[in-house]
């Protein structure tokens, strides 16, 4: 017996690999404070778990869901777009519901890319848009993201060969890892570069609703005509505190969305309804002064991560959104190397920035989805540990 051959070409899922090392640790009896995964430590808004038990309730509720998520949930992202973003979308041709983004990246990419394409992918990025686009069997082509460029892609640097071949464009601003942002003028960069070259622009907007210091995310189908060439992914899993619920939607360019939902009832049969129900009074209960609280907390842990680095001389850029801080490895070590020190020297679990792609060697992703008093500690054990390789 053996696995397809395609498997081959899948890395370990980089949190698979901090689950044993933390498991490990804490097997030796030590005390470990995760700082790798942004799963928030926060709970789903009390709101939002009563609207999930009384559907549960309903007996209507326990047969198969809609394929492509119930009318009444695709209406009310249509409704929170247009509210949200003043973008207007058609709910039946123009939205879709997902069992989280995580999945509708993946057949999103199948539907769209295969052998002999290339898909563009920022590089340091989430890693499920370059391992989906190894699996439909096309080219990944790295768009490396430097602080240089205020980790914004080089759309001028892609070799024309490229550009002729590609077929689809990831974008993740706010971004994960780097925490990074993009404004309107990048946005219409990229739908005018997409719109050039006929390339499905795909804009992952899983941080939209998290900013401090007044930074408010922007939708990338705010530039008109965006729709002609673009597909958009809204997750509740962040701003909502809604990981484990797996609820979201692409939104956008009717055909893509369209083939999305063939794949989709090819594969799976859809989210839950009653959590689709819960997800409608997410977005419909007016949640401003949720995200407001939620983001203040989220700032307060910011700032303390920040500045513990930049006493020990890290160059920071200022993170305005998303709950990750991106920063530089301590003295040349790699971000291997770097992350293993942490561990090992003070129990604290950080990503290496080489698990989202070469161009992240040399850097470190922290979390902030931890109880702020833990995080204080973390941070102290930080500093000792990197007291030695001074």
């Amino acid at each position: 017996m053996k696995v397809a051959q395609r498997m081959e070409k899948l890395p370990p899922y980089l949190f698979l690999e901090l689950d044993r090392i933390i498991e490990q640790q804490r097997t030796l009896g030590h005390d470990v404070i995760n700082l790798g995964i942004g799963d928030p430590d926060l709970a789903t808004p009390d709101y939002v778990i009563d609207a999930l038990q009384q559907a549960a309730r309903d007996p209507m509720n326990h047969r198969y869901p809609n394929y492509l998520g119930s009318p009444a949930f695709r209406q009310s992202v249509a409704q929170w777009y247009h509210q949200r973003f003043e973008v207007d979308l058609d709910a039946m041709t123009e939205t879709v519901g997902l069992i989280g983004s995580k999945e509708g990246i993946a057949h999103l990419t199948w539907a769209m890319a295969g052998p002999g394409d290339v898909v563009l992918v920022p590089d340091p990025s989430y890693p499920v848009y370059a391992t989906q686009a190894l699996l439909a069997g096309a080219q990944v082509f790295p768009m490396p993201l430097t602080a240089e460029r205020d980790f914004l892609p080089n759309l001028d640097a892609i070799p024309e060969e490229i550009r002729s071949k590609a077929t689809m464009l990831w974008i993740n601003y706010p971004n994960n890892p780097t925490g990074a942002v993009a404004g309107p003028e990048f946005f219409s960069e990229a739908v005018r570069f997409c719109r050039k070259y006929d390339i499905l622009l795909c804009s992952d907007l899983a941080y939209a609703e998290i900013g401090y210091d007044g930074f408010k995310a922007s939708s990338v189908l705010e530039v008109p005509g965006a729709k002609d060439i673009a597909v958009e992914f809204y997750s509740l899993s962040k701003p909502f505190n809604m990981t484990g619920w797996r609820i979201a939607a692409a939104v956008g360019n009717p055909l893509a969305v369209g083939a999305l939902g063939t794949l989709k009832s090819n594969l799976d049969s859809g989210a839950f309804t009653a959590v689709q129900q819960a997800a409608i009074v997410a977005l419909s209960h007016n949640p401003t002064a949720f995200f407001e609280q939620q983001n203040r907390l989220y700032q307060t842990r910011r700032d303390i991560v920040v500045n513990t680095l930049e006493a020990l001389g890290a160059k920071i850029p200022r993170i305005h959104s998303t709950f990750y801080v991106w920063f530089p490895t301590p003295k040349g070590l790699t971000s291997s190397d770097a992350s293993r020190l942490l561990i090992e020297e003070a129990n604290v679990v950080v990503s290496p920035g080489s698990a989202y792609g070469a161009h992240g060697e040399g850097w470190l992703r922290i979390s902030l989805t931890c109880p702020t008093d833990r995080l204080a500690i973390a941070m102290q054990r930080i500093s000792e540990a990197y007291a030695h390789v001074r």
